[in-house]
């Protein structure tokens, strides 16, 4: 993906996790994780590419977290907790990005 792009999507995905704090429909949870599930899975398949197999990895464990077709079922003041720290880390990974280009 577009260096440009993939920033877009890390922070527009970091945008939407943080949504989810609100009180929304059912609906809208759900859309979030398909969302998710594929950004994530596309992510760990780009930093696998790149040789930098952490990031991947993490990546693909995200994938699997948030995939909507088996719930994981954790309680929603741990979901809260985990949106909010992979939206944190969706900007820090866009912030880096976008000074690794800058250079």
């Amino acid at each position: 993906m577009e260096p440009r792009i993939s920033l877009i999507v890390k922070l527009a995905l970091a945008a939407l996790l943080l949504l989810c704090l609100a009180d929304m429909p059912y609906g809208f949870y759900q859309l979030v994780r398909f969302i998710a599930m594929v950004s994530f899975a596309y992510f760990s398949y780009d930093y696998f590419n790149d040789k930098r197999d952490k990031l991947g990895v993490a990546f693909a464990a995200l994938a699997l977290l948030f995939q909507p077709f088996f719930k994981i079922t954790l309680g929603r003041t741990i979901w809260n907790i985990l949106d909010v720290v992979v939206a944190v880390g969706l900007v820090v990974l866009a912030i880096v990005a976008y000074r690794e280009k800058s250079e």
